[in-house]
C-alpha cells in the first residue's frame, strides 16, 4: 500500500500492515502538515511556491523527525512534475545519472520536468554533490534535498547558491500532542481500531521525552499501545509507566506549571555561581534527562560566565561560548559533553560581578537622565570638526610611557568599575589604580 494512495485501506488490519506507525501516519497535505508555521504558514513563501507548483531548488534543513521528507513527499502529490527519490547513504552516482538522464529525455519529448528528493544530502560528497550541478542550475531537475546537518557545512557553496535553503525547526510538544492524538483517533492508518485510553500525563511525557522528534513520540506510542494487555474493561490503558517504558526514559518532575523549569534552571545557575560543580552538574543532568532544550543551557551558561566569573577569569567567557557552538554543531546526545565541561569550568572559576555591576550603574545614570556632553578634545575631528575645535588637544596613549597618558575621559568623577581582588581581576585592579595613583605613567 502506497502512503499517498488516495484510497485508504480498510480494516484493522490493513491499516496496521508493515509499516511503523511514524509512517502511516505522514500527512498527506499541506492543511495537515503540523508544525513549521515560520516556512509554511497561510502566504508564506515555500507555501506559496508549492500550492502554485512553482517550486524551485530548495534544501530543508533541521533535526529529526520535524517533517522535512514528510513535506518532500506532499510536494511529490502536488506537483506535475516526475518525482523521483534517493538516499545518499545507499544510492550513487550511478542512480544519479541515470534519473538525471531520463529527465534530459523527459524533456526533450516535452514532457514534465523532474524533481529529485536526495535524503541525507550531506552524506553525498564534493563529487557527487558536483554531479548535480550542471543540470539543478539549467534547472531539471528541480532538487530537493533534505539533511539533518548544517548544510552551510556539508553542501558544496555552488549548488547552495543555486537552491533556497529553508531551516526547520524542532516540534513544540504542543505539536506532538497534536500528531499523536489524530494517530489515536486514525482508525484507518493510526490506532484507532484499538481500545486505547491515554493518560494525559503520559501523552505530556512521550512529547516532552521526544525532544521535538515526531517520529519517536509515535513510535514509542505504537510500542506501548500494541505491548500493553488490555484490562478488565478491555481497554489499553496507557499510562505514565506504560509511557516511561515505551520511550525508556523516566519521567522527573519537571515544567509542572512552569516551576519545575525555573526552578531547574535557578538552581543551576546559583550553583555555578556558588562554585559547587556537583550540584551544577546534578542540575545540568536533570534538565538533559527531562528533554531541555541544550541550546537553553548552554545560553544561562554563557550568561552566568559573563555576569558571575566576569574578568576574575575571562577564560571562562570564551570557553562557555565554546561550548555553546559546539553543543549547538553536535546536537544531543553528545551536546552533554561540552555542557558538562563549561558547567563545570564556571562553577569552579573565581568569581567577580565588577564589570555587570559597573554596566549596571552606568545604564542607570543614563536612564535617570545624567547624560554627560562627549569632550571636545574625544569629539571626532573629520568634516571640518577640526573648525570647531574638535580633536583639539587629544593626547594620543600610546605617545606615552606605558602606552597610558592622563587626561579627561568623561567629565564626572563617578566610578562604575570596582575590581575585586580575584583571579585574574587581581591584576587589573592593581594596574588601575597604579594608573589612578600616578605611578603608571
Amino acid at each position: 500500500m502506497d502512503l499517498f494512495e488516495k484510497e485508504k485501506p480498510k480494516g484493522k488490519e490493513q491499516a496496521s500492515g508493515l509499516e511503523p506507525l511514524a509512517a502511516r501516519m505522514r500527512p498527506r497535505t499541506l492543511d495537515d502538515f503540523v508544525g513549521q508555521e515560520g516556512i509554511l504558514g497561510p502566504g508564506k513563501l515555500l507555501r506559496r511556491l508549492i500550492e502554485t507548483d512553482k517550486i524551485s531548488s530548495i534544501i530543508l534543513y533541521g533535526p529529526p523527525g520535524c517533517g522535512k521528507t514528510t513535506l518532500a513527499l506532499i510536494i511529490s502529490e502536488r506537483t506535475g512534475a516526475h518525482f523521483e527519490r534517493i538516499n545518499a547513504a545507499s544510492n550513487n552516482v550511478a542512480d544519479m545519472r541515470r534519473i538525471i538522464d531520463g529527465a534530459k529525455r523527459r524533456a526533450a519529448m516535452g514532457g514534465a520536468r523532474t524533481i529529485l528528493l536526495v535524503d541525507e544530502i550531506h552524506r553525498f560528497n564534493k563529487a557527487q554533490q558536483d554531479v548535480l550541478m550542471p543540470d539543478v542550475e539549467a534547472g531539471n531537475p528541480v532538487l530537493i534535498g533534505t539533511t539533518t546537518h548544517n548544510p552551510y557545512f556539508y553542501v558544496n557553496a555552488a549548488l547552495l547558491s543555486r537552491s533556497q535553503v529553508f531551516e526547520f525547526r524542532k516540534l513544540a510538544d504542543v505539536d506532538i500532542v497534536s500528531i499523536m492524538k489524530r494517530a489515536l483517533a486514525d482508525k484507518a492508518y493510526g490506532l484507532g481500531a484499538l481500545p486505547v485510553a491515554m493518560d494525559d500525563d503520559a501523552l505530556a511525557h512521550l512529547a516532552k521525552v521526544a525532544e521535538g522528534d515526531a517520529r519517536k513520540a509515535l513510535s514509542s506510542l505504537e510500542i506501548g499501545a500494541f505491548s500493553t494487555p488490555a484490562g478488565k474493561d478491555k481497554k489499553i490503558h496507557f499510562t505514565m509507566k506504560v509511557a516511561e517504558e515505551s520511550i525508556q526514559k523516566k519521567a522527573v518532575l519537571y515544567d509542572k506549571d512552569e516551576d519545575g523549569h525555573y526552578d531547574t534552571i535557578s538552581a543551576f545557575i546559583k550553583s555555578m555561581r556558588g562554585t559547587d560543580p556537583d550540584a551544577a552538574l546534578y542540575w545540568l543532568a536533570k534538565m538533559i534527562h527531562a528533554g531541555e532544550d541544550p541550546r537553553f543551557i548552554a545560553r544561562r551558561i554563557v550568561i552566568c560566565a559573563a555576569e558571575d566569573v566576569g574578568l576574575a577569569d575571562p577564560q571562562a567567557l570564551v570557553l562557555a561560548n565554546a561550548a555553546m557552538q559546539v553543543a549547538e554543531f553536535v546536537g544531543m546526545p553528545e551536546a552533554r559533553i561540552p555542557l558538562a565541561e563549561a558547567t563545570v569550568y564556571v562553577a569552579c572559576a573565581p568569581k567577580s560581578n565588577a564589570a555587570y555591576l559597573g554596566v549596571e550603574a552606568a545604564l542607570k545614570d543614563v536612564a535617570e537622565g545624567k547624560t554627560l556632553e562627549v569632550p571636545d578634545h574625544l569629539k571626532d575631528a573629520n568634516l571640518d570638526g577640526d573648525a570647531f575645535g574638535h580633536g583639539k588637544g587629544y593626547k594620543y596613549a600610546h605617545d606615552f610611557k606605558n602606552h597610558y597618558v592622563k587626561q579627561e575621559y568623561k567629565p564626572s568623577a563617578t566610578v562604575y568599575y570596582h575590581p575585586t581582588a580575584l583571579g585574574q581581576e587581581k591584576r587589573i585592579k592593581e594596574w588601575l589604580e597604579k594608573l589612578r595613583s600616578g605611578s603608571g605613567e
